[in-house]
């Protein structure tokens, strides 16, 4: 990649991977713009698959459904889509009865077709309680249509007296259900009755899952900033005891400064500003983000 700071281009090589040392291109793209501004990459490419196959899985509850989730992930299958939603959230966007929750597992590819992958996953559900029906596609797709037009609502239901907000995390596999107890319990006691926390698992991983909260509570009215913040500090509080990151993949920006300043190392905070004063010496890329000025 290519990018520009106060201290001058910076240019890395184009390779399939490397051993020499930190990666340079790493450093950039975690960095949220505080040591350059990244003007040119490289990024692979690949073919648009034309075979596909995938089911609507449904599981009693969504641990259960997680067990399974587990299981594809480590099978090696590598499904391009292993998406569990918990039963309220399926029933709130028309896609259960809220009685179960809803796994969208699919797997397409450029070059072959996919059918005994998808069969072997589905083999991996069933054994987890799993279960399937022709026409689940509808379910998958009234989910999906109410994905995509979540963030044209929200603020339409800020107006109207709803408090929403979602935010996001990793844990690994043996802690999540405690995980998932703590940062819910959390929220919900932050927020009071009738608060309601739903979580899907938007990203999967041999060693654990990315778990996704949406929040929905009463508004306070003119009160609605003081509210979100006292929802984010025990959010972020229970995720960093729970074991978690503070953010999978939003990003740590401003809003999520005071938890990564607990979740990473010392060492590795002066490392960074060090880095900081050699590209940016007079603070001026995004100043407060990550490390303070």
């Amino acid at each position: 990649m290519r990018a520009v700071g106060p201290s001058g281009l910076w240019r890395s090589r184009r390779l399939p991977g490397s051993g020499a040392g930190p990666s340079p291109d790493r450093l950039l793209l975690g960095s949220e713009g505080i040591l350059g501004v990244i003007t040119e990459a490289w990024v692979r490419v690949r073919p648009r698959p034309v075979h596909r196959a995938g089911r609507a899985v449904r599981f009693a509850s969504f641990l259960g459904g997680a067990d399974a989730v587990r299981a594809l992930a480590q099978s090696e299958l590598e499904p391009a889509n292993c998406r569990l939603i918990d039963p309220l959230e399926a029933s709130r966007t028309g896609a259960g009865d809220g009685t179960q929750a809803l796994l969208a597992l699919g797997f397409e590819s450029a070059d072959h077709p996919v059918d005994p992958w998808l069969e072997r996953a589905l083999a991996i559900c069933r054994e987890h309680g799993g279960t399937w029906e022709d026409g689940g596609d509808r379910a998958l797709g009234s989910w999906r249509e109410a994905f995509l037009r979540m963030p044209y609502l929200r603020d339409m239901l800020v107006r109207l007296g709803v408090f929403t907000d979602t935010f996001e995390s990793a844990v690994t596999w043996e802690r999540f259900p405690a995980f998932h107890a703590s940062v819910t319990g959390a929220v919900e006691a932050a927020l009071g009755p009738p608060c309601r926390v739903t979580c899907r698992l938007t990203h999967v991983y041999p060693d654990g899952p990315a778990p996704y909260f949406t929040v929905l509570a009463p508004a306070r009215r003119g009160d609605e900033v003081a509210q979100w913040h006292e929802m984010k500090a025990a959010a972020g509080r229970a995720i960093l005891d729970s074991g978690g990151t503070i953010t999978h993949h939003h990003g740590v920006g401003r809003d999520h400064r005071p938890w990564y300043d607990d979740q990473r190392p010392d060492a590795f905070a002066a490392a960074l500003r060090a880095a900081k004063r050699a590209l940016d010496p007079a603070g001026l890329l995004n100043p407060g983000v990550l490390i303070d000025p």
